[in-house]
């Protein structure tokens, strides 16, 4: 395996009395796909919180690069290389795909005409060249999480993660943001994924890590995890 590019050890989370997520520990190794997998409620989005700065740790250590990085703040995060969707897509709707990207591009280009040219690049990796001038409010569910996944790379990051960017697309559209996925893979980013849709995640993950209640119930190779007692009680065996 590769040196893990990141890493929590014994990670906990809590809200008042509730602990969201409760001694988690797992590693991502630089060029691996990672899956995230658990029932709604499991601790996923939080544990992408405490990753991207959107929440500080109340237990553990989270190190990105062989640094400490838990409680750092979301730009400071960006800045080193960690890059994030939102499960609920908000694009600036006032704005148009083209200035949605140029937003997040200014991170590492200043200059307007630089951060114009590189979110330029950044749509036509995705696949959204065509439509660089169209308002985002206009966009269709699937063209606003690819645009979600478009703002995200126009920060550089080492490491990004997906949240659930295929929930909700007919399977056209899904398999279109698999292939684009491992585009992003092939470009020597680094991805921690969570998404509820199986054959995506199964399909795609070099590992995948399972939480239930907030807690690490196992992590291994898709195959193997898939054929896991606990994950087929806690997550797999869940009608769909």
């Amino acid at each position: 395996m590769a040196k893990p590019i990141l890493s929590l050890r014994n990670v906990s989370k809590a809200f008042g009395g509730l602990k969201a997520v409760n001694q988690v520990s797992f590693e991502v190794s630089a060029g691996e796909i990672v899956g995230l997998i658990g029932p709604n409620g499991a601790g996923k989005t939080t544990v992408f919180n405490l990753i991207s700065g959107y929440d500080p740790p109340t237990e553990g250590n989270i190190s990105f690069n062989g640094r400490e990085i838990g409680g750092r703040k979301p730009f400071e995060l960006a800045a080193m290389g960690i890059g994030r969707t939102f499960q609920i897509v908000k694009p600036f709707a006032g704005l148009s795909v083209l200035d949605n990207v140029t937003v997040a591009s200014y991170l590492r280009y200043p200059a307007q005409r630089d951060a114009r040219r590189k979110a330029r690049e950044v749509l036509e990796f995705i696949g959204m060249g065509d439509r660089a001038d169209m308002p985002a409010a206009g966009l269709t569910l699937a063209g606003r999480k690819r645009l979600e996944i478009g703002k995200a790379l126009a920060l550089e990051p080492k490491l990004i993660l997906l949240d659930e960017v295929v929930a909700g697309l007919n399977p056209t559209e899904a398999d279109q943001t698999v292939q684009l996925i491992l585009s992003i893979r092939d470009s020597g980013v680094t991805t921690l994924i969570v998404e509820h849709i199986m054959r995506v995640i199964m399909g795609i993950s070099h590992r995948v890590v399972v939480l239930n209640y907030g807690s690490l119930i196992t992590q291994g190779a898709p195959e193997e995890v898939a054929r896991d007692p606990q994950v087929i009680e806690a997550y797999l065996g869940e009608s769909k």
